[in-house]
């Protein structure tokens, strides 16, 4: 069985998406180096996303460039999912599944896909909801050399929630974007 990820680029302040879902801060990233990019897509073969991030995505269609207008700047393909309460809205649209169900049965239901392939989660909200379900297998972490100030934190529980990592990798490939794997450490 394949690893559930939750993965993302965030800025030095802690934030995955600017204000209204703002992405055109990545360019901040440094490239990676050649081929990375594609050989994390191949791992991956569901992504599970929320619906917050496909209507932004959508909204900025014509703003996005190459990197930010689809997951890892084109290089994959596979199953997307959208965890949404309207999924019947979301109908007409073949590339994504629109799922209106708990994240344990999205997670379920992507590994029945997967196989030995990843899950990779690109939405806070949702991997806040697989951590509290205890999901996550693993944190891919980058940080670009920006701040934002204000946007989508990476994980935001009103009274605070104490989730701690070990260290698994660090990205030697990607310096300047500071790239980490980390695992849940387990009590």
């Amino acid at each position: 069985m394949g690893t559930v990820a939750w993965g993302f680029t965030c800025s030095i302040d802690g934030f995955i998406a600017g204000p209204d879902h703002d992405m055109s801060w990545l360019s901040a990233s440094e490239p990676m180096a050649e081929g990375f990019t594609d050989d994390m897509a191949a791992k991956v073969a569901v992504i599970i996303s929320g619906r917050r991030g496909y209507d932004a995505a959508a909204a900025q269609a014509d703003e996005r460039d190459e990197l930010t207008s689809e997951a890892y700047g084109g290089a994959w393909s596979g199953t997307e999912f959208i965890l949404t309460h309207r999924p019947e809205e979301l109908a007409g649209d073949a590339s994504v599944t629109a799922l209106n169900c708990p994240i344990t049965e999205a997670v379920d239901r992507a590994q029945a896909i997967a196989g030995d392939r990843d899950i990779q989660i690109i939405s806070a909200d949702i991997a806040r909801q697989a951590l509290e379900a205890d999901l996550i297998d693993e944190l891919q972490v980058y940080v670009a050399p920006v701040f934002l100030g204000d946007g989508t934190r990476i994980f935001d529980v009103p009274g605070g929630r104490r989730v701690d990592w070990e260290l698994v990798e660090i990205d030697e490939a990607n310096r300047r974007s500071f790239g980490r794997t980390y695992r849940p450490k387990r009590r």
